[in-house]
């Protein structure tokens, strides 16, 4: 894996693949909000109201997506010194975070006109909010210290042991007596959601996760480019104080002053 973490492999290989991913990502949010929207059924007891499952379900796949990605890279970072996982696990936290904060809005206007009250401690809300903290505290702990090695270990291991929460959400409503519904897509007797909604969901999900990659391609590659400039700038400012630190002529000023 060391042979394709290599940033300019890495920069040779997502070059053709980006415009691919960017344009089929496109044609499936706009193919999964088309049936979502327009094609597919009204529920029949929440009406319109069930719509919010299309951005809510996806954003919260994707907000455990996300952090298991980043949990995989911070262990890669700490054990195998891989060259990107580090770039990768700090590009991952903004996009789980801001997933995981989608979630929880959708979660809360879903909520509302359903049980009543914009927010409960329920174990499956409590335990997402938890995620949303774990990355907002990755975020600021990868920034804290002045030596980026430092920050890194310290952000990765944070991600190492917030991975623990992952199954509390996935298993919340298994584990405890919950508000929120059971599992309904991944179950072992297959998924209890009508036919009609699960394509808009798949197309969502896929379209999701697609973003998500496009977003992380993205933002390595201009990670890697910021460093490759500051690399070129700080050895330009060596070799002008180089020239600076040149010992004092005086036979040269006095040829020169002639």
């Amino acid at each position: 894996m060391h042979r394709f973490a290599k940033p300019s492999v890495f920069l040779k290989l997502t070059a053709p693949i980006l415009p691919w991913l960017a344009g089929a990502t496109a044609m499936l949010i706009a193919a999964g909000l088309y049936y979502a929207l327009f094609a597919s059924p009204i529920d029949y007891q929440q009406g319109d109201t069930v719509r919010i499952m299309y951005l809510h379900v996806p954003s919260a796949w994707m907000g455990l997506f996300c952090y298991v990605g980043m949990a995989i890279c911070g262990a890669m970072s700490l054990i195998w010194k891989h060259p990107l996982a580090d770039i990768c696990a700090r590009a991952t936290a903004p996009i789980g975070a801001t997933f995981t904060a989608l979630c929880l809005i959708t979660g809360s206007l879903w909520g509302e006109p359903m049980w009543g009250t914009w927010w409960v401690w329920d174990a499956r809300l409590t335990s997402m909010l938890i995620l949303l903290f774990l990355y907002l505290g990755y975020i600021a702990l990868v920034n804290a210290f002045d030596d980026p090695d430092r920050g890194s270990k310290a952000g990765s291991a944070l991600a190492l042991v917030g991975a623990v929460n992952v199954p509390i959400v996935k298993f919340s409503v298994d584990w405890w007596n919950t508000l929120h519904q059971p599992a309904s897509i991944v179950r072992m007797d297959g998924p209890a959601v009508d036919p009609s909604m699960q394509l808009p969901l798949a197309l969502m999900i896929l379209g999701f996760t697609g973003y998500y990659f496009v977003v992380l391609i993205l933002r390595v590659r201009l990670e890697l480019n910021e460093r490759r400039i500051r690399a070129l700038h700080l050895s330009g400012m060596f070799d002008d104080t180089a020239q600076d630190a040149k010992p004092y002529d005086p036979g040269h000023n006095a040829e020169a002053s002639q």
